[in-house]
């Protein structure tokens, strides 16, 4: 027996409750059809008006179940698209359009403006900018291109399209999320005439936050200014696509401006032109000096200039500092005489030419001669390049901060002394070319081995060592840690993205 086809009643007809249960409208009508042509005993008659009374009733009481049925599946299909409108999109709801980059272009949808003010260092900007695009791509929010921290120590007036190049941000990210550089005139006017809603986000917090909470105040305000971008959202517990859209953002979307760029890469050729290099990120300006409280080796005069600093900006929030004590846990940068220690002890070349990723190193040439000593290969971008070379970007630190980066991320070795934003974010990117040798050093460990050699506990061989042991892990691959409750604790995304990093270790 044929499965496909209706079953029959007593009487030789067809089974319409049957009929009707087939799964989709077309292979009703068509099972209809057939049963009409069934009936049509006598050619020439109206197919209705030849059969009987009771069988015309059924016939016509099967068409109108059929327009019922089509008419019910049209509302069915319209009720699921727009529910599917309503729902959060993540970044896998896109249509099938390829865009410029290769990209599907997205389907957008506008839920309302989202302003941001980035706070901090280049660094920290730049992280907090990524996490921003993300989060306007899945509230569907329109990101007006974020403002750079002005008011901070740094002081650089630099905005946006002077530090990255603006339109390759825009253009790059169209088929992810709509980014414009001012908004429109009529929100503009509107904004005037009533009031701007600020506010920071949470922090470290995760997607549904955005959701439940800054999506509804879009909503209702149209825009939302946020007041700070630095880490407003989690590390961890972040959906896959996401995290993923963070890594475009930092390492395809946030391009530097074409003048940076073509510095950075002048330097990194004049260097490559005389063999390998390191960058050392030698953190020991007066800024962190300030800021950190680590006085070691200073002199009272220093002592008290760095105390008045750090009580002059209210945003450093602690302001008594035991010296010794954060220094014994690991929270002072290395000291220039420190960090030659350490790069001796790791076997560096003494001949290695040393890039200095930094600004005014405290305390000038007086602090830097043992590392000059030991290394005296060391070279700055002020001493490589012409004066002309460097115009530009005198008195804009974020400009500077941007060379160091370009330089950082192409060098053989990078190693920094301290734990900032800018190392989070180079060892990041790092990892992300593929593992590339980055030595992060111990400093809980170090400080207690340095001091241990210089009372003589401790043979230089043994010192050496152990440094490389504790040393072993140079930007391989390795698991993001979870602290539940406590995400300063944990990995920073951006050191170790680990959702788009490649397999293998280096």
């Amino acid at each position: 027996m044929d499965n496909n086809k209706a079953k029959v009643d007593d009487h030789g007809e067809p089974h319409y409750a049957e009929i009707m249960n087939k799964n989709n409208n077309g292979g009703f009508i068509k099972c209809l059809i057939v049963e009409w042509n069934k009936t049509e005993n006598l050619k020439g008659y109206s197919l209705i008006s030849s059969q009987s009374p009771l069988l015309r009733l059924k016939i016509l009481a099967i068409a109108a179940i059929s327009m019922l049925m089509l008419l019910t599946s049209a509302i069915l299909l319209e009720f699921t698209a727009l529910s599917e409108t309503m729902k959060p999109k993540i970044l896998s709801l896109r249509s099938s359009h390829i865009g410029i980059f290769g990209a599907p272009e997205r389907i957008y949808e506008n839920n309302g403006y989202l302003m941001v003010s980035s706070n901090g260092g280049l660094n920290q900007m730049r992280a907090g900018i990524s996490d921003m695009v993300a989060i306007a791509r899945y509230l569907n929010v329109t990101l007006v291109v974020p403002e750079l921290d002005n008011t901070s120590f740094w002081n650089d007036r630099s905005q946006f399209q002077d530090i990255f190049d603006v339109d390759y941000f825009i253009e790059y990210l169209r088929d992810e999320v709509k980014i414009v550089k001012e908004l429109p005139q009529g929100m503009k006017k509107r904004i005037a005439s009533r009031y701007l809603y600020s506010m920071p986000p949470v922090s470290w917090s995760n997607m549904s936050y955005y959701y439940k909470t800054i999506l509804p105040r879009i909503k209702k305000h149209q825009v939302v200014h946020f007041t700070k971008t630095d880490a407003r959202l989690a590390n961890n517990g972040i959906p896959l696509e996401v995290q993923k859209l963070r890594c475009r953002v930092n390492y395809k979307a946030l391009r530097f401006s074409s003048n940076i760029e073509m510095v950075g890469k002048k330097i990194v050729k004049i260097m490559r032109q005389n063999g390998p290099f390191l960058v050392l990120h030698l953190r020991y300006e007066m800024d962190m000096l300030a800021f950190s409280g680590c006085y070691q080796s200073l002199n009272e005069k220093e002592m008290e200039e760095l105390t008045a600093m750090r009580y002059a900006y209210p945003w450093w929030k602690v302001k008594e500092i035991d010296s010794n004590s954060v220094r014994s846990i690991g929270i002072c940068p290395l000291t220039p005489e420190e960090t030659a220690l350490t790069l001796k002890a790791l076997g560096i070349n003494p001949r290695m030419q040393i890039f200095i990723a930094a600004g005014d190193i405290y305390g000038g040439e007086k602090r830097m001669a043992p590392l000059r000593e030991a290394f005296p290969n060391l070279i700055k971008k002020e001493t490589l390049l012409d004066p002309s070379d460097l115009e530009p970007f005198h008195n804009h630190s974020n400009k500077m901060a941007a060379l160091d980066y370009i330089v950082s991320i192409e060098s053989d070795i990078f190693v920094p002394t301290y734990s900032g934003n800018m190392d989070k974010v180079v060892e990041g990117h790092r990892r992300y070319l593929g593992y590339k040798t980055t030595i992060i050093p111990n400093r809980y460990v170090l400080v207690r081995l340095i001091d241990q050699y210089r009372n003589g506990t401790i043979s230089w061989e043994e010192f050496s060592r152990v440094v490389k042991l504790a040393h072993a892990r140079r930007g391989g691959p390795i698991t993001r840690s979870v602290v539940p409750l406590r995400p300063k604790l944990e990995d920073y995304f951006y050191s170790n993205p680990q959702e788009c990093l490649p397999q293998g270790s280096s």
